[in-house]
């Protein structure tokens, strides 16, 4: 009965990819379970995806933004607020991982993104030639470009649904809500490093 208060913890995920890489259908089969052919979305769409966090549930707030290049100049105003960034690729479409690469890359540097963990999906898995997680991790050389965050490279079909559950579980358990126990020693502990780096010996 004490329970009945307490708010579930929210997060917005910021859902970002080029056109056509499958981030629309991605997240329809997550939340409905519905293999649905979509248009290039204009604009955006928002769903709620409940999802588990130290055994409690946790309510991400997906947020899916056109990827086609002229909606992406708009992609920055979806940044404040964003616990997490979902950066869908098209596995299969070799002659625009340098375009997604590059976006990614541009995103990552928004001072308010910063720190914020990503998880990046190989979709199209299904596709004969897709390239593999460890294909797409070195072509977008993502040690470097996720420095100083989280970040994990999850495979994928929106198609069939095969990783997308386990993509955003992974979102789930890499977000830092304000109530983690963990959070305030982490920036404790992040501060006392840094003043240390930058210290003489």
């Amino acid at each position: 009965m004490g329970q009945r208060g307490t708010k579930q913890q929210e997060a917005r995920v910021l859902l970002l990819g080029l056109d056509n890489a499958g981030k629309s259908t991605l997240l329809y089969k997550l939340k409905y379970n519905a293999c649905v052919n979509t248009v290039p979305t204009i604009g955006f769409n928002v769903e709620m995806i409940e999802a588990r966090k130290n055994r409690r549930n946790i309510s991400l707030t997906v947020w899916d933004v056109g990827g086609q290049g002229k909606m992406r100049q708009y992609w920055k105003s979806f940044h404040q607020d964003t616990a997490a960034v979902v950066f869908v690729v098209d596995s299969s479409d070799t002659q625009r991982l340098d375009e997604a690469h590059r976006e990614l890359e541009n995103t990552l540097k928004s001072d308010l993104l910063k720190g914020r963990p990503v998880v990046v999906l190989a979709n199209k898995q299904d596709v004969s030639g897709a390239l593999t997680v460890t294909d797409i991790t070195e072509r977008f050389n993502l040690r470097k470009v996720c420095s100083g965050r989280d970040w994990f490279v999850q495979p994928c079909s929106a198609s069939t649904g095969f990783g997308v559950e386990e993509g955003f579980r992974r979102v789930a358990h890499m977000l830092k809500l304000p109530s983690d126990s963990g959070m305030m020693k982490d920036n404790i502990r992040d501060t006392v490093y840094y003043l240390r780096s930058k210290s003489v010996t």
